[in-house]
């Protein structure tokens, strides 16, 4: 298992009960006190003790018949806060795998208030917790074993990065609960850049490849770090000659955009729309096979080059869960994505509906997994 860093060493003091469904039959307090009088009746009187005893019998005849119904006291009542239940979920977490502002952290933040208004859940908790392009939070959920009340944003990032980084832990351990969304990625400089479009940026490129930083929010392997890389092979750039900068997520790669560390980035349009329409960041071309209505800018095949990629993102939660919990957490997430609510969240992010459930969902992660590896080998990265 990989080792978590000292700075989230706090989190090892964070401790997550699964509680086993196991329920106790007792005697009621009624039925006790029914079979101690009838102990101690006494038996002078023969009819005194015969209505005693039809009573007792009448007694644990009802008894009976609650405890078999499931309508007497120690029924098998559903949990609260589960879906059986068809109360809210309540306790629920959902982690981040990188920083704040990131496209996971956007996407879990936007889901998680979604659930909280259509009442599926209740005050769920959105944390971060950064660190190996997402593979120190993979960590953590797979040692989460049977946890109900913990999910995981993830997405094409952590798939490179559990290859990349060589993670014991992988997203074949984590049990898959939905993808959500698909994302054109972005090719962005800051305001005062000299590029004034995708063929200007690529022909002083093809200059001199090595001495133009590339910022991405990934680590080697994820989407940040796939799309130049293909970006550059296209246009008949050497992709071991590409200067590329990796960042911890969109919330890191922002600042060295504006600060002009990178000369430009590629990473999901979603992540900088708040600083397009402030004028700070321009969109040069977008990556996916159309156009996307919150950002005016073509895409990379309009401007002639022939090249379509998308990001994805999606929710897994810990391995050996119960069928209960299980289907509380799919059931969650399934209404979550039938709602008005989130089609609006899509509609404003510019993201594609991209639904997948469970074990469609788990076949997809493991056809990512092997493609990002023959991609990697290809561009002779791996």
């Amino acid at each position: 298992m990989d080792s978590l860093p000292a700075d989230i060493a706090r989190d090892d003091k964070e401790q997550y009960v699964h509680h086993d469904r196991k329920q106790t039959l007792q005697m009621p307090p009624w039925q006790s006190e029914t079979a101690t009088q009838f102990a101690l009746v006494s038996a002078s009187t023969k009819g005194t003790k015969m209505f005693k005893e039809l009573r007792l019998g009448a007694v644990l005849t009802a008894a009976t018949a609650l405890l078999l119904t499931g309508c007497g006291a120690t029924a098998n009542k559903a949990e609260p806060g589960t879906a059986a239940s068809g109360e809210s979920l309540t306790g629920l977490r959902f982690m981040v795998p990188n920083t704040a502002g990131s496209g996971y952290d956007t996407t879990a933040r936007a889901a998680a208030k979604v659930m909280d208004d259509i009442q599926v859940t209740k005050s769920v908790e959105v944390f971060n917790l950064a660190g190996a392009g997402g593979t120190v939070g993979l960590s953590r959920t797979v040692s989460e074993k049977g946890n109900g009340k913990l999910l995981m944003m993830m997405g094409l990032g952590v798939v490179g990065a559990q290859y990349t980084n060589k993670s014991e832990a992988k997203l074949d351990q984590t049990t898959p609960i939905a993808k959500l969304i698909e994302e054109s990625g972005a090719i962005v400089v800051p305001k005062n850049s000299p590029y004034k479009n995708i063929k200007d940026l690529v022909t002083a490129w093809k200059a001199n490849p090595k001495a133009m930083a590339v910022g991405g929010g990934s680590s080697p392997g994820g989407p940040d770090h796939l799309l130049p890389m293909q970006l550059a092979q296209t246009v008949g750039i050497d992709p071991k000659e590409v200067n590329f900068v990796a960042y911890d997520g969109g919330g890191d790669l922002l600042p060295a955009i504006l600060g002009g560390k990178v000369t430009f980035a590629a990473s999901g349009f979603g992540e900088f729309l708040d600083q397009v329409e402030a004028g700070e960041v321009r969109v040069l071309a977008i990556s996916g096979a159309e156009r996307v209505d919150p950002v005016d800018a073509p895409t990379l095949k309009e401007s002639g080059i022939d090249l379509v990629f998308t990001n994805w993102r999606g929710v897994v939660a810990p391995p050996e869960l119960s069928d209960a919990d299980k289907q509380a957490l799919v059931n969650a997430v399934a209404k979550m994505h039938e709602s008005p609510e989130w089609k609006d969240v899509l509609t404003k992010n510019g993201w594609t509906d991209a639904y997948l459930a469970e074990a469609e969902f788990g076949t997809y992660m493991a056809d990512q997994t092997k493609g990002v590896e023959d991609v990697l080998t290809k561009l002779g990265l791996a």
